[in-house]
């Protein structure tokens, strides 16, 4: 059998020869106060995500004692097997 000849790989042409992208239009000054905005819309998202979160972690602490204060919830739920109580 005859060996195939390998085809020369051609280089690819780099991504600067392509479009400019905005990214490579703005500043690097600009860029990093964008950059740093984003992230500070970020954390603000995060806490208000969390302070949403530990309100209603809050509203379930409370329902939870109310309920285990209440008599008659108690005893709808209950188990109604008292004989391994004796």
């Amino acid at each position: 059998m005859a060996k195939k000849k390998k085809m020369p790989t051609t280089p690819r042409p780099a991504a600067t020869d392509g479009p400019a992208t905005l990214k490579d239009l703005l500043s690097s000054d600009v860029l990093g106060k964008l950059k740093a905005q984003s992230d500070a819309l970020k954390a603000e998202e995060n806490d208000r995500k969390e302070a949403a979160r530990k309100v209603v972690e809050d509203q379930r602490k409370a329902e939870q004692k109310r309920l285990e204060n209440d008599f008659a919830h108690l005893l709808e739920n209950s188990n109604q097997d008292w004989q391994k109580y004796k």
